[in-house]
């Protein structure tokens, strides 16, 4: 599953950049301020720009056609809007139309027109087309097998007999190796891979701004992802994956390589209606986004049309709250999170002369052991951070071992070679393996290894023995640590409308399954994309054994049997993990295929929460026999603080019920209230959560997540200084590739706090426009720009704004994050056409309504004015 990109919508005479600049989080105090007892992973910076250039979706009024629009109507609105656009005088080529599942047209066209498209009639919203990225592969080799016991799909396959035979699960993926034998073998289609289509072709990476997808009707996947997806699903030979008798549509939206884009998804999305799949598996997504983005609301209308979507819910906890990402924040679609591995198999070596296995993962790109010999001699080389001041000292024919941490990867490895080192051995300073990048092919090889086996070999090291390694072709399954807690990469919700998000959770860490032939028959990634096809597979065996089931009900079914974590900052506390870092808890198989109770809705979302709040629950007896019920509450940990660096806290709501225990006749229902009291606001930007747990005497328990913010949403301030005293009005002064006024790679800005002359044509090769920089810490419900006549004080346009408002805006992806807008001199008039303004002088306003505001309100505004722009084209 994949990093960001959004809503954010380049405006007339404005276009969308992004960059770097410095931060430093924040902190918080009181209550029972709880620590981890390792340290949270920091967001990382790099490419922030996943926006295609130059592509929208523009979304019209009506209905698409799969919520009771007819086929005319929606042909008819698309036909009024071609006939407008061409008397707007807009500019434009059509790349593809929807009306299934999504009622709008992907339009290729200059930035500079969103602004009239926005003045057609009928135009419900325009979008930008986004691009989401392929996950990197993880380099470990645990074992598919530990993982279905996490879920219980082993037993329901064992001991309920359940296999999905007889249900369509689609994988929309970089393919599938339909050749594979776990998967059919043989050609396409197979017993297994019944139907699908390829939509972009081998070479097509939206990265590209050339790049254009040739579709085929051949699935082949030339990546790996997708198989490895499918494998998850069902794969049934060498791996057995957690529905083995499941049907496969297979719909490649990837290249070989590279990204896709929103639009590509829609239609893909469409031909699986087509193909009249039972599930759609989609482990892609786009974080930091809203619910109303295309690709959600058209999966939501899938889920109308009677098929479950899973989708995972991204990879981007590192980067704080609200970083959960479309697809997968969609209404009805169940979004999943990731749960590490309870074991990771993996190549050994024996320690000399003790004896003992000590489990390893190679390390970048540097050469991987033999499978047989021995090392050089140990040395101790500590840190080896020669940037910290690390003396490394002769290293010249010994191993280096060396602590993990403080530096990078290759630093220490080169700083060991250097100083002669033939191979390097990097032991753990938290618990567990780790496979660390960043390591150049230097000749030599480089391990991790695990802070308990470091600790032994250190310990002989200073016993005075002479301590080497002996390699070995065998594999170790040895327990993971963090086995069975919500994984350091899942993201967070909530939702930016405050909707609970994600919805369950399944194994994604540490993941072995099926891969390319081509690639090496199997392969390990870990992310919330192996655990959103656990949860697929886990659809596929409730469906096969409870036909009946409706694709609305398949949801609440699953998260009123999943089984909630503990912290995964310290287990030992016995406190549960965040439920908007894991909703439900883990998919628990058996439990919702035996279910007998039905516990709805099957989450409350509670929104922002300045009092106590009332819902209502209806317990459903769906047995042969009276049932009894006890209510009770279970509090789970909350965040405060930081959006990009959040800070736990005990502070749990008070949970009191109309009845405590409630008696329902069999195929009969009773409504419980459920009130919650919040904590004390203790603490800024505080999110508390916790489980309605509803007990059968002497049955089964079934839970309800709940989540709310604590108090006033509209406190949180969205358009902050992002470290540098954002925005910014700014000059490019460096940049490696342009598309238009984009900077696609590389990019430096000069602050102009005092205001700045530009020609509007070019200086040294870079455009002489003006850069408005703008850093959000929290997504915005509206951002409205206008330009200001320094003369008159008043906006040029006379709607004021420059032809457009842009919904729907996500926060930046990092503490350093920013978006960059360059005008290029431009507005569009109260025609609807793109104008000149005269040379002069002028300011850029920036309004941002925040997160859930109300418009009229003055107070949930934030604007900001640049210093004086001054147009003289010489």
């Amino acid at each position: 599953m994949v990093p960001p990109r959004k809503h954010l919508a380049s405006v007339a005479g404005l276009t969308l950049l992004a960059g770097l600049v410095s931060a430093a989080p924040a902190g918080a105090d009181e209550i029972s301020e709880l620590a981890p007892l390792h340290p949270v992973p920091a967001p990382e910076g790099g490419e922030l720009v996943h926006q295609v250039s130059g592509r929208w979706l523009v979304e019209l009024e009506s209905p698409p056609t799969a919520q009771g629009s007819s086929p005319a109507e929606v042909e008819e609105e698309q036909e009024e809007f071609r006939a407008e656009a061409e008397a707007h005088g807009l500019e434009y080529s059509e790349h593809d139309s929807f009306q299934d599942l999504w009622n709008g047209l992907s339009l290729e066209m200059d930035d500079t027109q969103v602004g009239t498209v926005r003045e057609i009639p009928g135009v419900s919203a325009v979008y930008p087309v986004v691009t989401y990225q392929i996950p990197d592969v993880d380099e470990s080799t645990p074992d598919m097998g530990t993982a279905l016991p996490m879920t219980g799909s082993d037993s329901a396959q064992n001991e309920l007999g359940l296999t999905g035979e007889g249900l369509r699960v689609a994988v929309m993926d970089t393919g599938i190796d339909y050749t594979h034998p776990d998967l059919g073998g043989g050609g396409f289609p197979n017993s297994r891979v019944v139907a699908g289509h390829d939509f972009v072709g081998d070479d097509f990476n939206a990265q590209n701004p050339d790049a254009v997808p040739v579709p085929d009707d051949d699935p082949q996947d030339c990546h790996g992802h997708g198989t490895h997806v499918a494998g998850i699903v069902g794969a049934d030979g060498e791996i057995t994956g957690v529905a083995p008798g499941v049907e496969f549509g297979a719909y490649k939206v990837f290249g070989c390589a590279g990204s896709t884009t929103s639009e590509i998804m829609i239609a893909a999305m469409e031909q699986a209606l087509a193909d009249d799949m039972d599930v759609l598996n989609m482990s892609i997504g786009s974080s930091h986004s809203w619910p109303g983005y295309p690709t959600a609301t058209a999966s939501d209308n899938l889920v109308d049309q009677g098929m479950v979507v899973v989708a995972s819910i991204g990879n981007e906890g590192a980067t704080g709250l609200y970083s959960a990402g479309a697809p997968g924040l969609g209404e009805d679609v169940i979004g999943v999170a990731s749960y590490d591995n309870t074991h990771v198999q993996s190549a050994s070596a024996t320690a000399n002369p003790s004896g003992e296995g000590i489990a390893y993962m190679a390390m970048g790109d540097a050469p991987e052991p033999p499978t047989s010999g021995e090392t050089d001699p140990l040395a101790d080389a500590g840190r080896a951070c020669p940037s910290l001041g690390d003396e490394v000292g002769d290293l010249t024919g010994r191993t280096a071992l060396i602590v993990r941490g403080e530096c990078t990867f290759a630093e220490k490895y080169d700083a060991a070679l250097d100083a002669g080192a033939t191979g390097v051995v990097m032991r753990n300073n938290v618990p567990g393996l780790f496979a660390g990048g960043g390591v150049a092919d230097r000749g030599a090889f480089s391990v991790g290894i695990s802070d308990t086996s470091g600790a032994h070999l250190l310990e002989l090291l200073e016993a005075g023995e002479t301590v080497t390694l002996s390699w070995s072709d065998e594999l170790l399954t040895v327990p993971n640590p963090t086995g069975g807690l919500i994984s350091s990469f899942s993201s967070y919700g909530l939702a930016a409308d405050l909707a609970l998000k994600p919805d369950i959770g399944a194994p994604g860490g540490l993941i072995n399954s099926t891969y390319p032939m081509a690639k090496g028959e199997y392969a390990t990634i870990s992310g919330t994309s192996m655990s959103s096809p656990h949860v697929a597979g886990g659809v596929a065996l409730l469906l096969e054994a409870r036909p009946h089931l409706e694709a609305h009900e398949v949801r609440t079914v699953l998260q009123n049997s999943a089984d909630p974590k503990a912290w995964w900052g310290n287990p030992g506390l016995g406190l549960l993990d965040n439920v908007h870092r894991q909703g439900a808890g883990m998919m628990d198989v058996p439990g919702s295929v035996l279910a007998t109770t039905a516990v709805t809705p099957g989450k409350l979302s509670l929104g922002e929460t300045a009092g106590t709040v009332t819902e209502t629950v209806t317990i459903s007896n769906d047995g042969d026999e009276e049932a009894v019920y006890e209510l009770s509450h279970e509090g789970a940990l909350g965040t405060h603080g930081d959006t990009f660096a959040p800070g736990f806290n005990d502070g749990f709501a008070d949970v009191s019920f109309s009845q405590d225990t409630v008696t329902v006749a069999p195929r009969s229902s009773a409504e419980v209230t459920v009130t919650v009291t919040p904590p004390a606001r203790d603490y800024e930007q505080m999110i508390y959560g916790g489980y309605v747990v509803v007990s059968e005497v002497d049955g089964q328990t079934y839970r309800v997540p709940y989540a709310a913010y604590n108090g006033d949403y509209q406190e949180i301030d969205a358009m902050t200084g992002g470290g540098n005293d954002l925005p910014w009005l700014s000059r490019i002064t460096d940049c490696d590739a342009f598309s238009g006024l984009e900077c696609v790679s590389g990019g430096s800005f000069e602050n102009r706090p005092e205001g700045e002359t530009y020609t509007l044509g070019q200086v040294d090769g870079l455009p002489d426009v003006p850069y408005v920089l703008v850093h959000f810490d929290h997504h915005v419900t509206r951002l409205e720009m206008s330009i200001v006549d320094e003369r008159t004080g008043r906006p040029v346009h006379p709607r004021h704004d420059i032809g457009v408002a842009v919904d729907q805006v996500g926060r930046s992806a990092t503490p350093t994050a920013f978006f960059s807008y360059a005008w290029d001199g431009t507005y569009v008039n109260a025609h609807g056409r793109i104008t000149d303004v005269r040379d002069g002088s002028y300011r850029l306003e920036v309004r941002a309504l925040k997160a859930l505001g109300d418009e009229g309100n003055p107070d949930h505004w934030e604007t900001w004015t640049s210093p004086v722009i001054t147009i003289d084209r010489g």
